[in-house]
């Protein structure tokens, strides 16, 4: 099996609804994100994917919640936890990746590990806190 990934980074504000404790306070970070790509077979070029492809859709991503207040985007319903972000972030780039002709999505009905696929994204709040979705 091989992995590629790719990284980037965004800074944001946030606050957490229903927590006690600081992080419930307006604050933000300096978020550090990966993206993670799987397969079992390379192209024609003996690479798993092109590296600048699947770095274009992360940065996209992160552009669009570069300096921003999370909590006034309505796709995280008032509660931007780094585990909501991760998401986010995978299915938009699942989203943007499809409008290039490049199917990473993960089906459990036919999963298909020759084909790379996006199995996951981890976005680190800082260096010692980092929160993962993944779809394997």
């Amino acid at each position: 099996m091989f992995e590629v990934r790719v990284e980037a980074d965004f800074a944001a504000a946030h606050f957490l609804r229903d927590y006690n404790g600081k992080c419930e306070n307006l604050h933000g970070h300096n978020y550090k994100v990966f993206a993670h790509v799987r397969g079992s077979e390379l192209n024609e070029g003996g690479m798993l994917m092109d590296f600048s492809r699947l770095k274009a859709a992360l940065r996209a991503v992160c552009k669009e919640l570069d300096h921003t207040n999370l909590n006034d985007l309505p796709v995280f319903d008032q509660n931007p936890s780094a585990e909501r972000i991760a998401v986010y972030i995978y299915k938009r780039m699942i989203e943007l990746l499809n409008k290039e002709g490049l199917d990473l999505s993960y089906s459990e009905k036919n999963p298909d590990k020759t084909k790379p696929t996006l199995f996951a994204v981890d976005v680190f709040e800082t260096e010692t806190s980092r929160a993962r979705y993944s779809v394997i």
